[in-house]
């Protein structure tokens, strides 16, 4: 059967992957080396300096387009490496249009290092995919996105900011990493690159930091081949092999964290000391509508705010857990929970990382594949 063909649940497994020529392995070896034997200069069998390629990495390379319905994928040192070689796409002058609920992460790399190189970023409302137009000018070359959002999981419809990019010529990256293609396909939505934080979902054990791109386009791969051989910033083999070993279970952790996320999200809103909770599975979470027709389903990342409360309140709500584990990062099989104001959106400016409703007293959850009955159980604790 055609690859092409298969199911999701199957290309998680089979995806870009054949056995070890040499042996047969039905796993890729870990290619633990630098350098390959030449016959004559320029005269090997496909890989001359692992910088450039590696047998192990290009195995996950293969499986990350696969999954996406990619044709062309790149792994990096981490999802971070990977934005930034999206951001040496532009040149100075150049304009970039991006959610104004961003992760601080992306924010900091956009706002501190490449402003300093003449790139403006301007940070929008999105939700409403018919104001983007309006804020595009003969200076925009990228419109950068994640959707759901991070902490706010608000739903941007990227098929029709996909139309936008095409009748403007702007390139439209989406950072998946929320959703991951098990719930999310945005090549097939009119997307041009697709980004992910591998470290999260797609590795899912919290045992690597890895980065990932996807595109369709020849022409667009090789520019950021060019881009990531240049600079380096590349995933060893040892992490390409942990992550290619997490790809092969996302689909059925996948399924688990969005029961879980909705046991949970059902749980809060009924809550008499929740105040407001974020999840796009809700009928009345903007854009829901827009998140049941291009998502499979909505995903174990909630945000919520526990009721009159404060910075401090917050802090010791998340300090109280016990299952949940209080730490950055995401989409482990574990259960997280992080306070955005302190930790991953501690770079953005008060003022303006409020005025996405980023507040003081939000707390965000990664839920995990514990069972549900327990992780209530500790939230109910927490909160007493």
């Amino acid at each position: 059967m055609s690859e092409k063909k298969l199911k999701f649940n199957s290309k998680t497994i089979h995806g870009g992957q054949k056995p070890d020529a040499a042996y047969g392995a039905v796993m890729p070896p870990i290619y633990q080396t630098s350098t390959y034997v030449q016959t004559t200069p320029g005269g090997h069998k496909g890989y001359a300096y692992s910088r450039s390629a590696n047998p192990t990495r290009t195995a996950l390379e293969k499986a990350l387009a696969s999954i996406e319905n990619g044709n062309y994928g790149l792994a990096f040192a981490s999802g971070m490496a990977a934005i930034d070689a999206v951001i040496k796409l532009l040149n100075p002058g150049d304009e970039v249009l991006s959610t104004k609920d961003l992760y601080g992460g992306s924010y900091r790399l956009f706002k501190q290092v490449f402003e300093r190189f003449g790139i403006t970023f301007r940070f929008i409302g999105m939700q409403n995919a018919d104001s983007i137009e309006s804020h595009i000018t003969a200076k925009t070359k990228l419109i950068w996105v994640e959707t759901p959002t991070n902490p706010m999981m608000n739903v941007l419809d990227i098929k029709a900011i996909s139309q936008l990019a095409k009748k403007h010529s702007v390139l439209l990256a989406v950072d998946n990493t929320f959703a991951t293609p098990y719930l999310q396909l945005p090549l097939d939505l009119g997307a041009h690159i697709v980004m992910h934080s591998a470290t999260k979902y797609l590795g899912g054990h919290s045992d690597v930091v890895v980065g990932a791109l996807v595109v369709n386009d020849k022409d667009l791969a090789d520019k950021l081949y060019f881009i990531q051989n240049a600079g380096g910033a590349v995933c060893g083999p040892m992490d390409s092999f942990l992550t290619l070993r997490g790809i092969k279970t996302l689909h059925v952790r996948m399924q688990r964290h969005c029961e879980n996320g909705k046991a949970i999200a059902e749980y809060l809103v009924k809550h008499p000391k929740i105040e407001k909770v974020y999840w796009p599975g809700f009928e009345d979470h903007p854009n829901h509508d827009i998140a049941k027709s291009q998502m499979k389903d909505f995903g174990g990342m909630i945000s919520f705010i526990p009721k009159g409360s404060s910075y401090e309140d917050a802090i010791k709500i998340v300090e109280k857990l016990q299952i949940f584990t209080l730490a950055e990062s995401l989409g482990g099989v574990e259960s997280l929970a992080g306070h955005p104001a302190s930790m991953t959106h501690g770079s953005i400016p008060k003022e303006e990382r409020e005025r996405s409703g980023v507040v003081d007293a939000l707390i965000r959850l990664s839920v995990g594949i514990e069972d549900e009955a327990d992780l209530i159980a500790d939230l109910e604790q927490a909160m007493r």
